[in-house]
């Protein structure tokens, strides 16, 4: 039987700026990306987030970004290995810190925005953040893009891995995803989006915009939280996989992780 797990990227407000209706889309995510205060995030909204994402049994992971509130961490900056290394682990920390009171571990680790695609693109900050991770915890998961060099440090160093794909996101033919920068970076059709996850989690391809099939593996698929029919959606893709024989869990469970 196929199966896949769903993530969102929660705990991305910040004061009184609300961004998503957590508590409702956690119903359907069996794993959150919780920010951890560099990208977003505040340590009431973290402990918020935790104590939703605990109620209704999602696992949590922690979501390090680089130190951009007002780009939302979506803006490259020029960060050494040894600086990437430190941002993950003190974000870590934060996250750990207010896990801790609630008597629970942390499940994965997933890098946010701009630090993300960077690593998925420079193999030394990829392994400088694979290797932040496994410092803390060689049993935490690691979330990064389909066979980029980020899943590709994750695998050398020993940490189980998982490798994402994006239900609302558009793919170059090298397997990157395409820039937001670009107007056809966002699939807005529910249905084109539902189909691609299919394809991706049942023949581990995707099609890319220059038409081509781009190999990838799927584990966990991302969903995120702030578009304007992100709940309608989370309900609708999690019935539809199932419907089509695709089981929904959180990584947590699967013994089949590199």
């Amino acid at each position: 039987m196929y199966k896949i797990d769903l993530n969102c990227d929660l705990g991305e407000s910040f004061g009184p700026y609300q961004l998503v209706n957590q508590e409702e889309i956690l119903k359907y995510v069996t794993s959150a990306n919780v920010a951890c205060g560099f990208h977003s995030g505040d340590p009431s909204v973290i402990r918020e987030t935790v104590q939703l994402a605990l109620k209704h049994g999602v696992k949590i992971g922690a979501h390090p970004g680089l130190p951009d509130l007002v780009g939302f961490g979506r803006r490259e900056m020029k960060i050494s290995p040894q600086e990437a290394y430190d941002m993950v682990v003190y974000q870590i920390g934060a996250l750990q810190g207010v896990l801790s009171t609630f008597n629970e571990k942390l499940q994965h680790v997933k890098p946010h925005g701009a630090l993300y695609n960077m690593a998925a693109k420079d193999k030394a900050l990829a392994e400088a953040i694979a290797k932040a991770i496994y410092d803390i915890s060689p049993s935490l998961i690691l979330f990064g893009l389909s066979e980029s060099e980020l899943t590709k440090a994750g695998e050398k160093v020993g940490l189980p891995t998982a490798h994402e794909v994006f239900a609302d996101r558009t793919y170059q033919a090298d397997g990157s995803l395409t820039s937001r920068l670009q107007k056809d970076a966002l699939i807005t059709d529910t249905n084109l989006s539902i189909n691609q996850v299919i394809k991706m989690v049942k023949e581990s391809k995707a099609l890319s915009q220059q038409n081509t099939e781009v190999n990838l593996r799927a584990h966990t698929v991302c969903l995120h939280g702030d578009g304007a029919h992100a709940i309608m959606f989370a309900r609708k893709i999690k019935e539809t996989l199932e419907q089509k024989n695709i089981a929904v869990s959180s990584v947590q469970n699967w013994k089949d992780l590199i």
